[in-house]
């Protein structure tokens, strides 16, 4: 995920539960890229866990002995500013930045503060207008590079479609393409086919007013707050507010969503942890995902949903019940499935 624009290196340091970047009150203050793994937030786990402790409750030590969250990683990226395609603002450079990540997170300002300086417009929405345009103004240019290359000629009139419609400022990500044309123009690394999340930074008290279903409303400055407080007292915090959850908790899942990302479960006495896999994904290759090994000798999957988990309390109650389903290898594994993969080598 990238993180463009202005007053969003302090929210990148609450993700990270940690003064991770440089939180400056000027433009450009972030000019190399900061990364973070954080991890997802997901409360299943913690009902899983439960059932371990309970199946589990005999054995030897602490049960389970740990507990792993899914993660997403997020790259802070300094903000654009208008000419940014043609280098204006260390553009080409940042812009570069933005080609190597799966999706755009743009934070938007929508707080005053005579404190911080702000690089482009006075407004959220020209903000966006503004990104928006320096994107594919960029695609525009890769397109362009591409049509003069004799090595695709051939793909001329696709890409003569993608570019007319790029200047009617429709973004490739909102363009009717079949399964292969996508897979073509992915080869391109076009700014504007990566998924955008909106995110409106605003003060506290203009929190509650999450209205508009295109952004995210997050206060950065509450979330630094909270980022230096036990989860009881997050919860106590948010309650005084009367905002049922952290901000950044609804960016990370949003961020996953959009990513195309989901999770399945696999727990036991020594670990209970959640695996991120692509949407769609066949068993061999989310069993993969944990090691190779257990892909390449594939044998079935045993599944079971983890409500139906729960009230039978144990995998071995769960099997007596008939709760648990024996899937082979076509079966596309679905959000929250719980897992025990069968395999040999």
């Amino acid at each position: 995920m990238g993180l463009p624009n202005v007053g969003k290196s302090t929210l990148f340091n609450s993700l990270l539960k940690r003064q991770a970047a440089l939180a400056a009150s000027y433009p450009f203050a972030t000019i190399e890229p900061n990364v973070g793994i954080v991890e997802v937030p997901d409360e299943r786990l913690q009902r899983l866990v439960v059932v371990a402790k309970k199946e589990f409750a005999n054995k030897e030590g602490a049960c389970p002995e740990k507990v792993t969250h899914a993660t997403i990683k997020f790259i802070d990226i300094a903000g654009l500013v208008e000419g940014a395609h043609r280098g204006e603002g260390l553009g080409n450079k940042f812009l570069s930045h933005i080609r190597e990540v799966d999706a755009i997170l743009h934070v938007l300002r929508g707080f005053e503060d005579v404190n911080v300086d702000r690089a482009g417009s006075v407004s959220p929405q020209k903000d966006i207008e503004l990104i928006n345009t320096e994107l594919m103004l960029a695609d525009l240019q890769t397109i362009d590079n591409r049509m003069a290359s004799k090595k695709f000629a051939q793909d001329k009139q696709f890409l003569t479609t993608v570019k007319e419609n790029l200047e009617k400022g429709i973004p490739v990500r909102s363009m009717t393409m079949s399964d292969e044309q996508k897979e073509y123009v992915r080869t391109l690394s076009l700014l504007t086919q990566k998924p955008m999340l909106l995110v409106m930074n605003v003060g506290e008290a203009k929190l509650k007013e999450n209205s508009d279903p295109q952004y995210i409303y997050i206060c950065a400055k509450l979330e630094s707050d909270l980022a230096s407080f036990n989860e009881e007292e997050r919860k106590d915090y948010l309650a005084q507010l009367g905002v049922e959850e952290a901000g950044l908790d609804r960016v990370i899942r949003k961020s996953y969503e959009i990513l195309g990302l989901q999770s399945f479960f696999t727990y036991g006495p020594k670990e209970v942890r959640a695996w991120t896999i692509k949407k769609g994904m066949k068993a061999p290759q989310a069993a993969g995902v944990i090691h190779t090994d257990f892909e390449r000798g594939y044998i079935s999957s045993e599944v079971i949903d983890l409500g139906k988990l729960e009230e039978a309390g144990s995998w071995k109650i769960a099997k007596e019940k008939g709760f648990v389903r024996m899937e082979g290898k076509e079966y596309v594994m679905r959000e929250g499935d719980v897992v025990l993969f069968r395999f040999n080598v």
